[in-house]
């Protein structure tokens, strides 16, 4: 048996004249979508896979496909003769620019066999000329093969060793993706052993020494293992000791390593093959001649066995010495190791002679987290879901470490400064400060022609680099239209993969760039919310009834009926102070917070908005919510009332004028009616309809004048919040909805004339006693003129078997509804038609902008990148370009 061992990615070239097996082979050994054939490629171009004339398109296909499976990260296999060199070169050139590994498998048999094959082809045969031309050509390039660049070169002889061959797909080097951790990855030692001893017993390890007292290597009691960037040696005070430590924790099973270009640089010394020793090489030289020589080659041994980089948990970690751009990660080439080692280079130096990097890091938009070291910067920080690790401990800074998939920070510092930077340190580039400074609070940057501009009060997938190139170099946190435009689907936890139309993300993008504040001031929009399904109620069309009867059929046993506030959805970001605003969320001097509509605009001007954020602080402040929840900010979701205060246009606008018009027109009709009737005249009829219809308009008058009163600045303003959305590292959309109340009501206790109560009660929806009393209390809050209610799930948050429950069913009252639908919406007729009406689509709508907002959350929390959480965020407003009914 020949085994065949071949990367699990990569471009397999078959090799062998006509008639030599390869197309069965292909068959026999990869998948139907996995090899591309230049004779069906033919067929394609021309309807015939023995045109020679269609040659050059067919082969121009081939390589599109082939292509296109590479930048997937899919086995291609090339099924053609490919025993011209000029082919097989243009071939080795495709893997090359997509980084992956060129392996040949040649099939040399003898001419006897091939001719018997050719004669006993289904399709035309190729004729003995043309075979001996083909043998003839492979034949002259075979001691050749390898010199081309091809990778593997398997050579099969026989037919007997063609149908004894088995192909193994071996894993990548880089790959890691089964190991999920958990481990603690730290940044550049540069021979700082005191330091490194004391961050593995910051981090739990318990260190192993040998009879001289010298670690040689550390464990962790539970299971984690250190992960190291690279650099260890060169600068510090032991080297020597770092890679003793180090590579014993290796070998041992207790540490990953990645190398860095100091190790490199390091191996070429050890071989003698680098004549300069800069940069702190000479000192490790010195110190490794007081080794053995069997040491020394231990330390060459190791370090020249590090690959490139790693990629781990299922493709969610990178990890390489000087970071690694998403098209390089999992695949193999000197560009790519070149890439890992020393990063993005222009090929220029800058004014301390060291190489000016190009920022690959503003541009990623990788799923996969990226942790790197090799450029020293003051402070870790994420930004674009990459940290630099590399806190300059040689240069007296800090060594650092982040748990993993924690994502926690443990650093120690510097015991003393062991040697001086050639530049400053950078400084760290994640904080949204300096993203909104360096975008001169703009929105949006353009990056196509045609697409609109920044033009807002304010200032973040795989695929949107490419497009972004051509638009400059992207500054630190800055924000681009392709992040958000363009036919998306976006991942979210609670309810998968949601699709967003290319017509209805240009929409959102639209209200974003042109009306929205600064997007590192909204980290979230709320959803949409569906009504209780239509009821069967004499005279309803919404009712408790139903909405009992949907959580309960999905098997929610408790429910929190809320009252509805009848103002305008508003979202609170409040911050602690000023500098927790600067700091976190880039605010300009005086800001403290920020207060937006439900798409994303600024409810109040600055100088009330501050007044407003003051009054709420203060309750927080008196409440002790700082130091009960941990934080320096709090993300709240609620009304504003009243409704009047942003619903002014609408109310003078229409509402007003429709009601005046109708109780002015059937009031004079009713008057005239009468008035004929007393003349004797058969209008009783007519009276009484036309005082029917006046009935219902100054009924439609009084719903909406309930939700209508004169402010002057705050005074006349409210706020009733009935959500704590989010707090300093922690997403709480999932908390019991009696939380998220009663500190709602501890704010209205604390600053009554600002912040207002949501009235609730629960009820349990298998128990007929306790919805009758839902359904009662429903009754009296609607009787007193309130909006209605919403019923939640008691536990906030709950997946089914089919999904994701409803988050929240809005009832509303019978009155109130004449806003809706119009004073004379409960004529029979009307309602008859209106119970038609098609809620699927609206409550669908409610549950995908939900996990939208959910999803946005859970990456801001997280420190995702900006463009990750506006990703989610214009989603949702994306959404409501929706065409669904907008009085559902």
């Amino acid at each position: 048996m020949t085994e065949i061992s071949i990367p699990e990615v990569a471009l397999v070239l078959l090799v062998g004249a006509s008639g030599s097996g390869k197309s069965r082979f292909a068959r026999e050994h990869f998948g139907p979508y996995e090899t591309v054939s230049s004779d069906e490629c033919r067929g394609i171009v021309s309807n015939d896979p023995n045109n020679q004339a269609a040659t050059k398109p067919a082969f121009e296909l081939l390589h599109t496909i082939a292509a296109a499976r590479l930048r997937a990260g899919l086995l291609t296999v090339i099924d053609a003769t490919n025993v011209q060199p000029e082919s097989r070169a243009s071939l080795i050139k495709l893997a090359r620019d997509h980084d992956v590994l060129p392996v040949a498998i040649v099939f040399d048999l003898a001419d006897s066999v091939l001719f018997e094959h050719d004669r006993g082809r289904d399709d035309t045969p190729r004729g003995e000329k043309v075979i001996r031309r083909q043998q003839g050509q492979l034949r002259r390039s075979m001691r050749g093969l390898r010199r081309e660049g091809l990778r593997g070169v398997h050579v099969l002889n026989t037919t007997e060793e063609v149908a004894a061959a088995t192909i193994v797909r071996r894993k990548l080097l880089t790959d890691f993706r089964d190991d999920h951790g958990p481990f603690d990855v730290i940044g550049d030692v540069h021979g700082c052993l005191p330091e490194l001893e004391e961050l593995l017993g910051a981090l739990g390890y318990v260190i192993v020494r040998d009879d001289a007292g010298r670690a040689i290597d550390a464990s962790h009691p539970d299971g984690r293992r250190a992960l190291f960037l690279g650099d260890l040696v060169d600068r510090g005070p032991d080297s020597v000791g770092v890679l003793r430590l180090a590579m014993g924790m290796h070998t041992a099973g207790h540490a990953l390593a990645v190398p860095g270009n100091h190790e490199e640089k390091l191996v070429a010394a050890l071989d003698g093959k680098r004549k300069s020793l800069t940069h702190g090489l000479a000192e490790t030289m010195l110190e490794l001649a007081g080794e053995t020589d069997e040491f020394r080659r231990e330390v060459r041994d190791w370090a020249h066995g590090l690959v490139s980089h790693l990629v781990l948990d299922d493709g969610n970690l990178v990890v390489a010495h000087a970071g690694l751009k998403e098209s390089y990660q999992g695949r193999s080439s000197g560009r790519v190791r070149a890439f890992a080692l020393y990063g993005d280079t222009t090929g220029e130096v800058d004014e301390f002679g060291l190489p000016v990097r190009l920022d690959w890091a503003a541009d990623y938009r990788g799923t996969a987290a990226v942790l790197h070291g090799h450029t020293p910067v003051e402070q870790a920080e994420w930004f674009n879901n990459v940290m630099c690790l590399d806190t300059g401990c040689v240069f007296g800074g800090k060594l650092s470490a982040l748990r993993y998939p924690e994502r926690e920070l443990v650093e120690v510092p510097a015991r003393e400064r062991y040697a001086d930077p050639i530049r400053p340190l950078a400084r760290p580039r994640g904080s949204a400060a300096r993203a909104a400074d360096d975008q001169d609070r703009q929105p949006f940057a353009t990056t196509t022609a045609g697409q609109p501009g920044a033009a807002g009060q304010g200032e973040a997938g795989p695929g949107a680099a490419a497009a972004q190139s051509a638009a400059g170099p992207r500054t630190a946190g800055e924000l681009r239209a392709a992040d958000v435009l363009g036919k998306r689907v976006i991942d979210t936890k609670l309810h998968g993969r949601v699709g967003i139309r290319a017509e209805h993300a240009a929409g959102g993008f639209e209200t974003l760039s042109r009306f929205a504040v600064a997007p590192a001031w909204l980290p979230y929009l709320p959803p949409t919310m569906a009504p209780s399904p239509t009821s069967s109620e004499p005279g309803y069309l919404e009712h408790p009834r139903e909405a009992f009867k949907v959580f309960a059929a999905a098997g929610v046993e408790r429910v929190v009926c809320e009252e509805k506030h009848m103002g305008s959805r508003a979202v609170v970001l409040l911050c602690r102070d000023a500098e927790t605003a600067a700091t976190r969320f880039g605010g300009q001097a005086g800001e403290t917070g920020m207060v937006t509509t439900r798409t994303g605009r600024a409810l109040f001007e600055r100088e009330l908005m501050e007044e407003f954020l003051a009054g709420l602080r203060g309750a927080v402040d008196a409440t002790g919510l700082w130091d009960e929840l941990e934080t320096d900010w709090i993300l709240f979701d609620g009304e504003m009332l009243p409704w009047s205060l942003k619903a002014g246009d609408l109310l003078t606008g229409v509402y007003a004028p429709a009601g005046a018009a109708a109780r002015a027109g059937l009031g004079a009709a009713a008057e005239a009616f009468a008035a004929a009737s007393a003349r004797g005249v058969d209008a009783a009829k007519l009276e009484a309809r036309a005082g029917e219809r006046l009935a219902d308009a100054e009924a439609f008058t009084r719903a909406y004048r309930r939700y209508v009163w004169p402010t002057s600045g705050l005074s006349g303003v409210s706020f009733a919040p009935f959500q704590v959305l989010a707090t300093a590292g922690r997403a709480r959309y999932g908390d019991p909805h009696p939380w998220h109340l009663d500190v709602a009501g501890r704010l209205a206790d604390a600053a009554p004339e600002l912040v207002r109560r949501t009235r609730s009660l629960t009820v349990e929806t298998a128990n007929a006693e306790s919805v009758e009393a839902g359904i009662q209390w429903w009754e009296e809050l609607t009787d007193a003129g309130g909006e209605g209610m919403v019923v939640k799930p008691e536990q906030s948050v709950v997946l089914s078997k089919k999904g994701l429950v409803p988050p929240g069913l809005k009832v509303r009252g019978r009155e109130y509804l004449r806003i809706i639908y119009g004073p004379e919406y409960l004529e029979p007729a009307n309602l008859t038609r209106l119970r038609d009406r098609d809620l699927g689509r609206k409550r669908s709508l409610a549950g995908r902008e939900f996990a939208l907002g959910a999803e946005a959350l859970d990456r801001f929390v997280a420190g995702e990148p900006l463009w990750r959480v506006h990703e989610a965020v214009a989603a949702v407003l994306a959404l409501e370009s929706d065409p669904v009914d907008p009085r559902l």
